[in-house]
């Protein structure tokens, strides 16, 4: 044997041996690592589940392990509670074929050769409550992935939910391109990231006596990046976008579809204080290939006391929690209770929360309206106060306007008329031009608004007692006095 093959020869019989030290030290870990990840994950489950009406656990049913490899089995239950107290848990089963680190083969042949603890192989098994869905998939696992396990505890998974087509009924049909989705995490899960894609969902469904319906969603994408709070839950940004949404609906099978759908949603803290923000666009929307326009909404909300809104919630998730049937309960608060919502409201207020519908907008072919509202709210002395006083001293500021499109009223008007199964274009054209002319009229009419051209105006705009009601300045109490005799005919209508 040459020298150079020799020493080749060597590092291999030296990495060999690494790796079975490496194989044959993480298998006798395994155990205790999958428990404690387990106990986690259910910690987890549990306290993003809390609020509704569905609690799950999973739990480790059997681990076999050799020297390169071990197999897990789990089971993971879910219950609906609103689904009545005879409905039987859902019951899934995972079989896990886990590589032990350092280098599992499934990396190797990967060329990732970075030191791992274990990569784990599962797979949804077969049940009697699954092998629909295994059919469905022609008969592999609907759903596997894969998960790496870092020494530090880090985690990088991939999931893939396979395509599928299924026959719901006699009148239903599923039809799915299957969804892939990334993640990675550190150890405790404190900073997430996830991507995922899916190419077309198409859903058909009739009910007897009843116009088929048809669903279709195509190029969805999903992205995440989130850090756990101090407070338990996830802050940072998800984004979710949609190139085509697509419904058939009625008796004339109308089409309405949308086009570039976004919704993008941020929340950061400072200290016990959160922000965040969404953002809504539809790009375009079209009612059987004619088109409707375009749509956007963005909302914030700065210094939220988060210590009293959990509160919040935990108050109404104990008494006000929809029932099995879907109604709400009739539910007592104790003086404890009563106390305690007070003390978070106003520690709510005290934190001088912002509130703000930033934008509003929506285009049509031939005209564009907006509306924006901003609220900053304080602490009042007293709520024991007369409620002007109150409303003084708890709204600190409020800043609408409305720029409402006469062309656009007339565009939708033509829109509900077609949906409502009209077809000719002059009458169409009448309805849409008297809908949008009696909104002027009636704006004017009421006060709330004035006409300024193809457009109907209207703001409002309070600070410190005083109110600007489209140009004309008043006491708040006599804006009160304003309205309650324009809608409620009268004081003895409060």
């Amino acid at each position: 044997m040459n020298k150079p093959l020799g020493v080749l020869v060597g590092i291999v019989v030296i990495a060999g041996a690494l790796n079975t030290a490496g194989a044959w030290y993480t298998g006798t870990k395994i155990e205790d690592v999958l428990k404690t990840s387990i106990q986690e994950a259910n910690k987890e489950l549990a306290s993003q589940l809390q609020g509704t009406t569905t609690h799950g656990t999973i739990e480790l049913v059997s681990l076999d392990r050799h020297l390169y490899s071990s197999t897990a089995h789990y089971r993971v239950n879910l219950q609906d509670d609103s689904a009545g107290p005879d409905a039987q848990p859902v019951e899934l089963l995972f079989v896990d074929n886990i590589e032990h680190g350092p280098l599992p083969w499934s990396r190797i042949k990967t060329f990732k050769w970075m030191p791992v603890m274990a990569t784990s192989n599962y797979a949804l098994e077969k049940t009697p409550f699954t092998e629909k869905w295994f059919a469905a998939a022609k008969d592999q696992s609907p759903l596997k992935g894969q998960v790496t396990l870092g020494y530090n505890r880090s985690v990088d998974g991939h999931m893939e939910l396979l395509p599928l087509e299924a026959t719901i009924d006699e009148n239903s049909n599923v039809s799915f391109s299957g969804l892939t989705m990334d993640g990675q995490t550190d150890a405790e899960g404190k900073n997430l990231k996830a991507k995922g894609y899916m190419d077309h969902l198409i859903l058909q469904a009739a009910t007897p006596g009843q116009p088929p319906v048809r669903v279709e969603l195509n190029g969805l994408t999903l992205a995440s990046d989130l850090t756990k709070s101090a407070y338990g839950f996830y802050l940072g940004q998800n984004i979710l976008e949609l190139s085509e949404g697509q419904l058939t609906f009625g008796e004339r099978q109308s089409v309405a579809k949308i086009k570039n759908f976004e919704y993008a949603g941020s929340a950061s803290a400072n200290g016990s204080l959160m922000s965040g923000r969404l953002s809504y666009t539809v790009g375009d929307i079209t009612l059987d290939d004619k088109p409707v326009g375009s749509a956007q909404m963005v909302m914030t909300a700065s210094s939220l006391d988060i210590p009293a809104m959990q509160s919040l919630l935990q108050i109404y998730q104990t008494k006000f929690q929809p029932q099995a049937d879907g109604t709400m309960p009739v539910a007592q608060l104790t003086p404890a209770e009563q106390a305690q919502m007070q003390a978070d409201v106003e520690k709510l207020l005290a934190a001088k929360p912002q509130l703000a519908l930033e934008k509003l907008t929506l285009k049509t072919t031939n005209g564009e309206s907006q509306f924006n509202v901003a609220v900053s709210l304080a602490q009042p002395t007293s709520f024991e106060q007369p409620p002007v006083e109150v409303t003084k001293q708890m709204l600190t500021s409020l800043d609408a306007k409305l720029q409402l499109s006469k062309p656009m009223i007339a565009d939708l008007s033509a829109v509900q008329a077609q949906l409502a199964g009209q077809t000719d274009p002059q009458t169409i054209e009448k309805m849409a031009s008297t809908n949008s002319e009696m909104a002027g009229v009636m704006a004017v009419q009421t006060g709330l608004a004035k006409v300024d051209g193809n457009n109907i105006l209207a703001s409002l705009n309070y600070a410190a007692g005083e109110v600007d009601f489209n140009g004309q300045n008043m006491t708040l109490e006599d804006f009160i006095n304003v309205m309650v005799t324009r809608f409620g005919a009268g004081p003895d209508r409060l």
